[in-house]
């Protein structure tokens, strides 16, 4: 007889990230820096320069032009696949708040971070009476 251990877990972070900008410009400024790295992630995917999974330790080069007319030096090629996971970003006044089951964050905290925000990061599921608690 064969004994098979795993570890496994259905728990998600159900995270929850807010960056409060000074208004509503810089919201969107930070917004619209995501959704061009995003846009330009998912064709790196197509194209084969990105394997979800296996980190690069190069930019391609299409990303790194796009890095450089956006003024982003922080974020790692390490940590582009970010970009490609289950997030939902959206602007809500001088907000972006982000949710997501991932725990990697630290590209949209940087690119948040570099445009002026206070950051607020909590799981939704230890915080069910917030806005964006487990229950709402």
């Amino acid at each position: 007889m064969k004994i098979w251990y795993q570890y496994g877990s259905e728990h998600s972070a159900n995270l929850v990230m807010i960056g409060h900008f000074n208004d509503e410009t810089e919201a969107t400024k930070a917004m619209e820096i995501i959704d061009a790295i995003t846009e330009q992630v998912s064709k790196d995917q197509d194209n084969g320069t990105l394997v979800i999974g296996s980190p690069s330790e190069r930019y391609g080069t299409e990303m790194l032009d796009l890095l450089g007319r956006l003024n982003i030096n922080s974020i790692g090629p390490q940590e582009l696949e970010q970009f490609a996971y289950d997030v939902s970003v959206m602007v809500e006044g001088n907000n972006v708040v982000l949710k997501t089951d991932e725990l990697d964050i630290s590209a949209f905290l940087k690119v948040m971070f570099n445009h002026g925000a206070r950051i607020e990061v909590y799981s939704a599921h230890n915080h069910p009476d917030t806005k964006y608690g487990r229950g709402r």
